[in-house]
Order: C-alpha cells, then structure tokens, then sequence
C-alpha cells in the first residue's frame, strides 16, 4: 500500500489497467512524482488496479509494502541499479476473458432456417381439449402466449420478463435438418419470467390465464356463464405450484393426444434442465415483436434475430450431444426423481452416454433421487403410470422396451432401498410391463381370428403350441 502525503490509501490489487492514448508520453521517464499525479488521477476516478508502463506493453504492479522513499522509476535506457518488480497482468486478464468467453459461449443466435421452424412451431394450431360439454379450443401458440401476456401486464399489473420456448420443442427448432426429423417432442413448454415473491401473484396468474381460455371459445357460447373454476375443470390437465426454496408455478392445458401447452412461470429455479439435450431455451420476444410490427413474411434477407440459451452451460457441446444423440449433464445430484424416466426414455431413442465409463455413477444417483422423491409404491404406480401416459401416447411398443430398459436400470444401479422395498419396486415394472406387452398385442390380436395372450384373474395367459405336428396314433395330445 502507497501512501502519497495526504492522498487517500489505494489497493493495488483493486486498480484496472490504466492505458494511455497520448504517443507523446513513450519519450518521458517514469518519475516518482509522475507515479504519484497518475495515482492521484486514478484515486479521484475512483479506479482500481495497475498503470501501464510507457515503455512496452507489459503493466507494472507495485508491491504492497513499497513506501514513497524507494519507489524509483522503470525505464529501458536507465542505467541505475534501482529497479521497480514488473509482472504481467495476463492472469488477472485471463480470468475475466474466461468468465465473458463462458457466458457468450451459453448463447447463439438463430440461423434463417432455425428462426423459420421457429416460426412454423408458433404458427401451429394446437388443440386445447374440453372435458363434458366444454368445446376445443382451437389455439395457435403466438395468438395465446400474446394474449396471455397481456391478461399479465394489463389487467393483473404483472411484469413479464421475458418469454421462452423450453424443452423438445426447442430441441426441434435447433435441430439440424439432417436429423430434425428424429427429435420429436409431445409438450410445448413455455416459461414466463415474473416475479413471485409476492405470493399474490400467484392467483393472479391462474386467473389470467383462465381468463385467456376464455377469448378462445367459438362464437355463440355465453361467456358470462362460465366461471373460472369450470374452466379450470375442463380445460387444466394439472396446476403446480413452487414455493419451497425455488418458487415458480406450472398450468398444463389439456390436449388428449399427449401434447400438452404447459405454462410455466417461473422467478427462482435452481435447476433448470436434466441433460445437456433438453437444456435449449428460445426468447422469443423479438419474434413476438416481429409478428406485432411487421406485416411482410420472413425471408433469407429478412427475418427477427432470434436468441437461444443452452442453460447446461456450453451451447456448442449442447447442441453437439442433440445431433450426435448423446446424454450428459452436469451436477447430477442435482436432477430431480424424474431425471431416472428421462434417462430411461432417451436409451430408448438410441441415445448413448457421451462418457460410457461414469454412467453407472450417473444412474446410481438418479436411482437414488426418485426412491427418495417417491418413496411409496403408491407414489411410484402413480408417477410411472402419468409418466408412460403423457411421453408415450400411441407408442405401445416403445412402451414396453422403455418398462424393460427401466427394470434393468433399477435393478442393476439401486444401491439406496432394503431388499424388500427394492423387489417391490422390480415387481410393480414388471406388472405395468407385462400389461402393456398384453394391450400392445390385443390391439394386434383385433385382425386375428384367434387371440394368443388372455387376461384373466391377474395372470396371464397363452395357449400352448407344440413345435412339431403331433405323431401319437393311439391317443392325441390334443
């Protein structure tokens, strides 16, 4: 630490490089009252860290425990003994390069022919299913996430951040052509960034978004009658609601084909993807300002810049894992019970462990996040069968491969159940397996004369078939 008379004390290990435009300076020694006028410069700033030598490029740092009496100067040409300590500030510059290069390197900009799959994505009508008498809602995703925004900020005075698309979806929309037509996704998720420390704001955002159902409805029908908890009940496929450390909601609407629109909305959330392929988000505020301002299409010369982040941390490697089909992660104790179905499903798909030697610690810690998240057989029976209902609809075969890449996981990588509990859980796959194996071939068995699998009193049953014709003359085996 220098202290110049009467000058305020500065930390040398708090001033920035200081670099000086004006050539005229190179020809001047370093003097230690030049050194004191540029400190002082710099204290008045309220600048921290180091002054650049007129010299070279190299920077000088000054130790901490230099005082006014032997501070001398640094010059190329000087041929006095009393030299001042001159390090490179490189790591110093290193570091913040490093942390600015890590946070671009989460971001990428849309090509034209992403941002147009984007836009085919928005542009599509998704049907939102009514239970009884209610209608369907015949609903393109721009129309409602704009209409949805406007219930927020209007008339609930909630502040929309921004909006993204997350999950499959995204996936779709990054893919390359090559192998878009491989990744398919069945939700369409949506995240609104709003503020929920108030917990108010909660039933205000139920109540928008209900009402927002409520400018979908066909002609004809009489608003005025239908409340808010009706269309709750026909139209909501399920409501979650966050406040425990993280807080963020979630309003599924229903679509009986297993494509479901989910809003979420979300203020803290710790964790926010399972695997580096799911890990794409899409903002989609300029498109949705595009489509406000602009009546003309979008071409190759013309079309919103449109910006996506892979929250996994590294878009590029993200978005190589998508198109090389491969699964990673990253802080997998991290991953919630459902990460052990999301893993099972990608194996499934014929993805393969980006690093083949620690998936079987990967599965050990996913097996032992869902025992602890569902911990009850009942729980489990629940989840597994909301699981295969909403990721696997009209998927029968894939169902029961899905079951058998399950049962093997659990029963190769479970490390954290007793016997008892562990066998229980093997045996409630094996029976959702073995119904979905029989349901798969009845619907086979519908062209057939002769069903080969029954079902009855909880069992199973086939007919025998002898491998060769029957060759007992005296009595036969049938």
């Amino acid at each position: 630490m220098i202290v110049c008379g009467t000058e305020p004390q500065i930390e040398f290990n708090q001033l920035p490089l200081v670099q000086s435009d004006d050539r005229s300076e190179e020809t001047e020694p370093t003097t230690p009252e030049r050194l004191r006028q540029r400190l002082q410069m710099v204290g008045e700033s309220s600048s921290s860290s180091s002054i650049s030598s007129s010299d070279d490029e190299s920077s000088i740092i000054i130790s901490n425990n230099i005082n006014e009496d032997d501070t001398t100067s640094s010059n190329s040409n000087d041929d006095n003994n009393n030299t001042i300590t001159t390090t490179s500030i490189k790591t110093t510059t290193t570091e913040a390069s490093d942390d600015s290069s890590h946070h671009q390197q989460r971001f990428a900009v849309l090509s034209f022919e992403q941002a147009t799959k984007l836009d085919k994505v928005m542009e599509e009508v998704m049907p939102i299913h009514g239970r009884g008498n209610f209608p369907t809602l015949e609903v393109r995703l721009k129309d409602l996430v704009r209409v949805v925004r406007g219930k927020l900020e209007g008339e609930q005075s909630v502040r929309v951040r921004d909006i993204r698309l997350n999950g499959g979806a995204a996936s779709h929309v990054l893919a390359t052509p090559e192998g878009s037509s491989s990744i398919t996704y069945n939700d369409l998720d949506l995240i609104f960034a709003v503020d929920l420390s108030n917990s108010r704001n909660f039933d205000k955002i139920r109540t928008a978004v209900l009402d927002s159902l409520l400018d979908f409805l066909p002609e004809g029908v009489v608003k005025k009658r239908i409340s808010t908890c009706s269309l709750k009940e026909a139209y909501v496929h399920k409501m979650v609601k966050v406040t425990n450390g993280d807080r963020w909601s979630l309003i599924s609407l229903s679509n009986n084909r297993g494509r479901n629109i989910e809003l979420k909305f979300v203020d803290t959330m710790r964790r926010q993807f399972e695997f580096s392929v799911d890990s794409f988000q899409i903002v989609l505020d300029s498109l949705l300002l595009f489509y406000g301002c602009s009546q003309v299409t979008m071409s190759d010369n013309f079309y919103p810049t449109v910006v996506a982040e892979s929250v996994y941390g590294d878009f590029q490697e993200a978005l190589y894992h998508l198109h090389k089909k491969l699964i990673a992660t990253r802080n997998p104790e991290e991953i919630r019970g459902g990460g052990l179905l999301k893993y099972c499903n990608l194996l499934v798909r014929d993805y393969k462990p980006s690093r083949p030697e620690k998936i079987k610690h990967l599965e050990r810690y996913m097996c032992s996040r869902f025992f602890i998240d569902f911990g009850d057989i009942h729980q489990q029976r629940s989840k597994l069968e909301s699981y295969l209902a909403n990721h696997f609809m009209g998927e029968e075969q894939n169902k029961y491969e899905y079951l058998l890449v399950l049962h093997r996981v659990v029963d190769e990588s479970t490390v954290c159940l007793m016997g008892h509990e562990r066998r229980q859980s093997l045996a409630l796959i094996e029976e959702l397996a073995c119904r979905t194996y029989y349901f798969e071939h009845q619907a086979k068995d519908i062209f057939q004369p002769h069903p080969h699998i029954v079902f009855g009193g909880g069992f199973f049953f086939t007919p025998y078939a002898a491998p060769y014709p029957c060759q007992c003359s005296w009595m036969p085996c049938t």
